[in-house]
């Protein structure tokens, strides 16, 4: 049986009105231009949200399959999908369950993502599965903190209030360890802190960058 997502429709009006803009406000369209840049070929991003990177894929892309499923978000992305070049297919899905075949896509992006899904494990596993042999994984997420006194932060945030305030996400997850255990190497990390504010958060600490599945046929 298909395991149900649980749905965050406050969060998903929070995010759309609040959240995003908070974040364009603060600079995150470098960040998401440089995930992007280069790519090519057939293409899936998982958590498309409401589409805020669509505007950013170059025209190489010959296909984008963007999924998402909280339904107001979906709605969105599916609205700015009309807008772009690309040709974009935004549909319903959980990253743990592509609704793709094996060996389907060049490469995938993960942005903002692997915080909140159930199970990154599981998701990476997926887009492992999806992706060709030599295909690309790019990435940008907040991620475990580097300091043992902010990691001790993010454990009681994550086990109290921040998943249930943030639509499910968790700001401790050990990201690369998760990417390098689905059978990916890693071929580009940077790590910086985002936003660069005064005031210490639990999820300023963030990685973009890029990972490659095997040459070989297997899946992870």
């Amino acid at each position: 049986m298909t395991q149900q997502m649980k749905q965050h429709p406050v969060f998903a009006r929070f995010y759309a009105k609040v959240a995003g803009p908070a974040l364009e406000k603060a600079g995150i369209t470098e960040h998401r231009k440089r995930l992007l840049s280069g790519l090519s070929g057939e293409v899936i991003e998982i958590g498309a949200g409401d589409g805020l990177n669509l505007a950013h894929y170059p025209d190489k892309v010959t296909r984008l399959l963007a999924v998402e499923p909280e339904p107001r978000l979906r709605a969105s992305a599916e609205q700015r999908a009309r807008t772009v070049t690309v040709p974009v297919e935004v549909v319903d899905g959980r990253a743990e369950q592509l609704p793709a075949e094996d060996a389907s896509f060049d490469a995938a992006v993960a942005c903002l993502a692997l915080c909140s899904v159930a199970d990154p494990h599981a998701a990476l596993a997926e887009l492992h599965r999806v992706l060709r042999p030599g295909g690309q994984l790019r990435f940008f997420e907040h991620v475990q903190a580097d300091s043992p006194a902010m990691r001790r932060v993010q454990r009681v945030v994550d086990a109290t209030i921040w998943p249930l305030l943030m639509g499910g996400c968790h700001t401790g997850r050990d990201t690369l360890s998760a990417i390098t255990a689905a059978g990916f190497t890693l071929t580009a990390v940077d790590g910086f802190a985002f936003p660069e504010t005064r005031l210490p958060s639990p999820a300023a600490t963030h990685i973009l960058g890029t990972a490659e599945r095997s040459q070989t046929g297997g899946t992870a």
